[in-house]
């Protein structure tokens, strides 16, 4: 760079140098002075973001393929954070793979041929959820009654869930009053616990 300045008779300034020097003064060690240092990038890096890469193809249930391979399989009924809760794992390097519970939609058959443990459904209380989901339509601009926030349509669901976590012996997470963050941690150690 500095021989293209002195070509072009550009002034240079350098910034980091004297401060270097005044770091290297200080702690009385040399600065290995190596050329992209900062951008190195770490297997974990690239984990991570296979991680989250596998979080966005597999979201709400796309392909049933990904069930497998996800270290975790979320399943609850819509607006219970599932979504976020991935990809909140996913910054951890956690493959998961979230699935929306639907009583009009029948489970994949790979949900049953996986271990349990590695299932976790959520459930929340059914007047907290409508209360979110009719302010979610209301922000998209649905104004009139809905089934989406129907209480009965609300309990029916919920039902199905709790049918669906007995019939896999799963781990249930009850996210009324979690943030997105403490459903995070409820899920890791929960499996933390299971799998080393």
């Amino acid at each position: 760079m500095k021989e293209k300045a002195l070509e072009k008779n550009i002034e240079v300034i350098d910034i980091l140098g004297p401060a270097l020097s005044l770091f290297e003064e200080v702690t009385g060690e040399k600065a290995l002075r190596e050329k992209k240092l900062t951008r190195k990038l770490s297997k974990d890096y690239f984990s991570m973001i296979e991680a989250i890469e596998f979080a966005v193809k597999y979201d709400d249930g796309k392909d049933k393929r990904g069930i497998k391979e996800a270290d975790i399989v979320l399943l609850g009924v819509s607006r219970t954070s599932k979504t976020p809760v991935t990809m909140l794992l996913a910054t951890k390097d956690f493959k998961v793979y979230n699935l929306p519970l639907v009583p009009e939609i029948r489970l994949p058959e790979e949900v049953f041929d996986i271990d349990p443990k590695r299932i976790i459904g959520l459930t929340i209380n059914p007047d907290k959820l409508s209360k979110i989901r009719e302010d979610r339509s209301k922000g998209l601009g649905i104004n009139s009654k809905s089934d989406y926030f129907d209480k009965e349509r609300i309990n029916r669901e919920l039902e199905y869930a709790k049918e669906v976590f007995e019939d896999l012996d799963c781990k249930v997470i009850d996210v009324t009053l979690n943030t997105i963050e403490q459903t995070a941690t409820d899920v890791l150690e929960y499996y933390k616990k299971n799998f080393s």
